[in-house]
Order: C-alpha cells, then sequence, then structure tokens
C-alpha cells in the first residue's frame, strides 16, 4: 500500500478579512464566504476582492480559527472569510478523496488546536498525517463508494430527525391539554417571591467569603447543569436573599434568542449551599401552588408566547426582569388537581423520553458508522 504525507500534497492560504463588505451583490460583488456560508451556504455579506483570497465552486475551505476549527467543507465562488483557509491540492490526489479523508480527522484536529483564547488549527498536525494513496481512478472508485454509503446513512438519519420534532410536537400537545380545562389564572407574583440574584463585577474576587454560584449557562429547560460550577465572592448579608432552596423555579433573565429567553427550570437542591447570579431570576412558590405545576405550564406553547411577548424590545432582543416575571399569569387550582395534573403529564412525557433516548442512540451508532466506513476507505479496505 502506497501512503503519502499530507504536506507534500496540500497548500493552505489563509482568507483575510475584506477592506469593502455590502449586503447586497448588487450584480457586481461576489460572496464573502465566512462561517456561515461555509457551513449553511447561506451569504449574508458580499465584497469587491480587494486584497482578498479567491475561491471557486467546489475549492476546499477548512476553519482555522474558532470552536468549529479543523471542519472541513466546500466553497462557493467569492472570497475566502477571514476564519478559513483555501486548501489547493496537488494533481496526485482527487480533491473530494482529499475531503472525506479531511473530514474523518476533524475530532483530532478539534480537540489539538493552539492558542489560550480562540483556539485555532494546529496546520502542522493536518500535514503531519499520512494518507493512503492509490491510482486517481481507485481514489474516485472508494470516492463512490463512501457517497454511496453516506447516503444510506443520510436517509436513516433524516428519518431519526423528523421523530425528534414529532416528539416535540407531542410534548406540546401533551402540555396544551393538561392545561385547556383549567379557567382561572393568577400573576406570579401572587403565587411567588421573585427575587434577583447577585451581581456579578471586579470587586467580589477582593471578597473573601465565596460561595457556589448558579449562571445563566446551567440553566436549560426542565434542567440543571451542574457539570461546570463556578464561586463568588459574597457578602454575609447577600446570602440569605440569593440561596437556592428545593422547589425554586428558575428563569432565565436574558438571551438574544427568542427560543431561548426564560428558560425555566426547578432547583432541586442539586448542590448544597448554592447561589444565584442576577441573570437568574428565583420564583418561590407559596403554599397555594407546586412549581412543577406552573413549571409545566411555562414550557407549554401557551406559557412560552407570554414569555416571548413580554421579553421582547425595540431593539430586537429578548429580555426579562424581575418585573416582568411577576406579571406572568399561570392557571391555577387545588393542589389535589395540580397533582394529578403533573402526573398526567410525567406519565405521557416519560414514553417521549424513552422513545426519544433510543432516537438518540441509533443517532450516535450512525455517527460511529460514518467514521468506521471513513477509517475503512483509508485504510485501503472499503472497495
Amino acid at each position: 500500500m502506497s501512503f503519502k504525507k499530507i504536506e507534500n500534497l496540500i497548500s493552505l492560504t489563509k482568507g483575510k478579512k475584506p477592506l469593502n463588505i455590502v449586503q447586497n451583490s448588487n450584480g457586481i460583488y461576489l460572496p464573502y464566504v465566512d462561517i456561515k456560508v461555509f457551513e449553511t451556504g447561506i451569504v449574508d455579506n458580499y465584497t469587491d476582492g480587494e486584497k482578498c483570497v479567491s475561491c471557486n465552486d467546489g475549492d476546499l475551505l477548512i476553519v482555522c480559527d474558532g470552536s468549529r476549527s479543523g471542519l472541513v467543507g466546500k466553497a462557493v465562488t467569492g472570497y475566502v472569510g477571514s476564519t478559513l483557509a483555501r486548501i489547493d491540492v496537488s494533481d496526485e490526489i482527487d480533491i473530494n478523496y482529499l475531503y472525506y479523508f479531511i473530514q474523518g480527522k476533524y475530532q483530532v484536529l478539534n480537540t489539538n488546536v493552539k492558542g489560550t483564547g480562540t483556539p485555532h488549527l494546529k496546520q502542522d498536525l493536518l500535514k503531519s498525517f499520512d494518507i493512503y494513496l492509490p491510482s486517481l481512478d481507485e481514489q474516485q472508485r472508494i470516492v463512490t463508494k463512501i457517497e454511496e454509503l453516506f447516503s444510506k446513512l443520510d436517509k436513516g438519519v433524516e428519518e431519526l430527525n423528523k421523530i425528534k420534532e414529532q416528539l416535540k410536537i407531542y410534548r406540546q400537545a401533551v402540555l396544551k391539554e393538561a392545561f385547556e380545562g383549567i379557567k382561572s389564572y393568577k400573576k406570579i407574583s401572587d403565587l411567588f417571591d421573585v427575587t434577583g440574584g447577585l451581581t456579578k463585577n471586579s470587586k467580589r474576587n477582593e471578597l473573601s467569603l465565596r460561595w457556589k454560584y448558579l449562571r445563566v449557562a446551567n440553566v436549560f429547560f426542565n434542567y440543571i447543569d451542574t457539570t461546570e460550577i463556578k464561586s463568588i465572592g459574597v457578602k454575609p448579608e447577600e446570602i440569605e436573599k440569593t440561596l437556592l432552596k428545593r422547589n425554586d423555579l428558575l428563569f432565565v433573565e436574558g438571551n438574544g434568542s427568542k427560543d431561548q429567553i426564560g428558560r425555566v427550570a426547578i432547583w432541586n437542591n442539586e448542590i448544597e449551599n448554592c447561589l444565584h447570579q442576577n441573570h437568574i431570576i428565583k420564583a418561590r412558590p407559596m403554599e397555594q401552588v407546586l412549581s412543577k405545576f406552573a413549571l409545566y405550564y411555562l414550557m407549554s406553547t401557551c406559557g412560552r408566547k407570554q414569555i416571548t411577548q413580554i421579553a421582547s424590545s425595540t431593539s430586537g432582543l429578548y429580555t426579562l426582569s424581575t418585573n416582568k416575571i411577576k406579571n406572568l399569569s399561570v392557571p391555577i387550582c387545588d393542589i389535589k388537581q395540580q397533582e394529578k395534573v403533573i402526573c398526567d403529564i410525567e406519565e405521557r412525557l416519560s414514553v417521549c423520553d424513552k422513545i426519544e433516548q433510543t432516537v438518540n442512540e441509533s443517532l450516535q451508532k450512525a455517527e460511529s458508522l460514518r467514521q468506521s466506513i471513513l477509517k475503512q476507505a483509508f485504510e485501503g479496505k472499503l472497495v
């Protein structure tokens, strides 16, 4: 078997930031191929190309800077973005053959980057790989086989993702039906004690008393992620107000995304003695309401609509505040009925969860199979 170093087969030309960027081609300018174009094909910016690096349809590009470093893709005719590089290819290697080879090395390239802030692609690492290099005809046969197998995989993945979308619709139908018969509503301020949290600033680094605290990055829809819990300097008098207690309802205060604003979850004492920052709004339930009852309503279509409406701003961003949270309305009924609603919801959603777990496992297997196909291809075992 014949192998060759990648460095003997390619050269990289880094993209540059253009001097002139416009939002419309006007029939004159060409696409500025940034990361969005690279990943989705959607062009937002165009340029005249002055002092830029050009690319043509089908050219190989690779992400050199940022969290997607090492990701390879195909260009459209235009100019290469400053975080990307054009890969020029030797006549010895089929461009699609190389494309699939680098695609199979993404995990290695993406997890072995350089830089302490923004990650950067290690070009030397990319060039250090050995690649199985049969004749061009054989390379093209391998590419054809890869694409045939990937096409079958893609159809399966598409069906699995359709199931996930159908599960989302079903979950919303379950939540909608659960609250349809309840006619009485109250403001959250009548049912919960709503308070803000700790404001993060540099002065807190000087405080000797340090406590763990919850951030926006820890709060998702009906889920608290405690993978990374940071600590913060606090004053003794701040602790009582910002200490989390079991059944506290937590809202994410701000997020530019309409879909993510007002993410809501319940604190279940995942960590003892934990506070929360000001971008997490805490709602502590009173006797006449169960947190989980309110949570499920706020995750329903009606609840989400109310949150996004109250959170919208003239700037186009979405943000909440303690006063906005207090003015949200939720359905209310006696505790026994609330318990029944919760039980009915969870019984039906648990079926969804099991199906989704199976789907996710199948998607992971599909990705593993994809990597296995690439591995066999470049060991000369696929055709």
